[in-house]
């Protein structure tokens, strides 16, 4: 049967038009059932808080539960994987971080491309890594610490929660920008570089600042300063670092991902409800509690900050000529 014409033309335009209403019903209706919120990290940490706060917000706020999956292992890559691997439909998602912007020009046969591979939906905090040493360490400010670094190279042993971590790269990023030599001492996570530092077996650490304010707080760490181009709310009187070595800057990005190809209509409604969390009074506060700010924004923002980081830690990476399998 021939049609006519304008009834032929009717149905082409309503062919086309089919995918684009096709989304937009399905990200009005998203979720329709449980979504997954992949972790790389072990359940407790700040990743794991901040995973379980955003999630607890997302699911007031879409009716339908955010569950919290820990698959750590392999700093974050197999959670990463995991959700590359996953359905782009918006009921899989990432919390993705420094690490992972990191990860890219760490590994060198990764089984997926960050960038190329999840999809951006927000950013959610920045925060700020803290220089922290033992109280007998002669050096109470940047400046001093750096002098004594100079005057003894490689006596001065810095602390990470392992290589490649946000922790390692912050103090590598320090080295080079001071033009001092440090002895790296990598440990299997922040726990116990802090036990040795408090014990006086290391001197420097590149610390979070949930993981050692309450030391600093005690008197049983000194903090030299943060890592943060601004001084940080939860501890106001510790200085930037910045403000003796220009320019240098190591803070820690959080966000939320996706599959790439999930549907932009549903990674819309994500950074909407996730924009609408960060303006929350409670949720700001407990931001600050976890030592971070709100780092509210478009999609596209949090696309081009991973692309910047990305870009930065890979010049440090190519540069100090770290490696990881």
């Amino acid at each position: 049967m021939k049609l006519p014409r304008r009834r032929f033309l009717h149905l082409a335009a309503g062919a086309v038009a089919l995918p684009a209403i096709s989304q937009m019903a399905w990200a009005q209706t998203y979720p329709t059932r449980p979504v997954r919120l992949i972790v790389g990290f072990d359940a407790g940490g700040a990743a794991d808080i901040l995973a379980r706060l955003m999630g607890q917000w997302l699911s007031e706020r879409l009716g339908q539960q955010f569950v919290i999956e820990n698959r750590s292992g392999a700093s974050g890559n197999i959670a990463a994987e995991a959700v590359v691997r996953a359905a782009p439909d918006g009921y899989t998602l990432l919390l993705p971080g420094s690490t992972d912007v990191i990860n890219a020009t760490l590994y060198e046969k990764l089984n997926f491309n960050f960038i190329r591979d999840i999809a951006p939906v927000a950013s959610i905090t920045r925060a700020p890594h803290m220089i922290v040493v033992h109280p007998s360490f002669p050096a109470k400010t940047v400046p001093e610490f750096i002098a004594f670094a100079k005057a003894n190279p490689r006596k001065v042993s810095m602390a990470s929660a392992g290589i490649g971590t946000p922790s390692h790269m912050s103090g590598e990023l320090f080295k080079m920008m001071a033009g001092i030599n440090m002895a790296h001492v990598p440990y299997r996570g922040a726990g116990q570089a802090l036990v040795d530092l408090l014990g006086g077996q290391v001197q420097v650490f590149f610390s979070s600042l949930p993981s050692s304010i309450a030391h600093v707080r005690t008197g049983d760490l000194r903090a030299l300063g943060v890592t943060t181009t601004m001084r940080s709310e939860t501890l106001p009187d510790v200085p930037a670092i910045g403000d003796f070595l220009p320019g240098y800057e190591a803070s820690g990005i959080t966000g939320l991902g996706a599959p790439k190809n999930t549907p932009a209509g549903i990674i819309e409604t994500l950074n909407k409800e996730i924009n609408a969390g960060l303006a929350d009074p409670k949720i700001k506060a407990r931001l600050a509690e976890l030592g971070g700010t709100a780092l509210p924004g478009s999609a596209a923002d949090f696309g081009k900050l991973i692309a910047d980081e990305t870009e930065k830690w890979g010049k440090l990476v190519k540069f100090v000529g770290i490696k990881r399998e």
